[in-house]
């Protein structure tokens, strides 16, 4: 059996999230579109503070793995 070092878990770990993210935010946009295709607007209200500050947290990871695939895309290219 393979031994898993803690670097490569942490990096799985890592980019799971990070993928996860990344499609949960587009799944939600297509829910967005298909909502304004159907009734002309969006409206999405969250009153529950603790819910509000980890999508919060969330949308912020998803922005600095996007910045990581990015970077890491353009550095294996050139």
């Amino acid at each position: 059996m393979a031994r898993i070092r803690t670097n490569g878990t942490l990096r799985l770990l890592f980019h799971s999230l990070g993928l996860s993210c990344l499609g949960g935010a587009v799944f939600l946009q297509i829910l967005v579109f298909k909502d304004i295709v159907l009734q002309g607007y969006f409206f999405g209200v969250e009153h529950n503070p603790f819910i509000r500050q980890f999508e919060l947290g969330l949308t912020i990871f998803a922005i600095i793995y996007l910045a990581y695939l990015y970077v890491s895309m353009i550095r294996a290219t050139h």
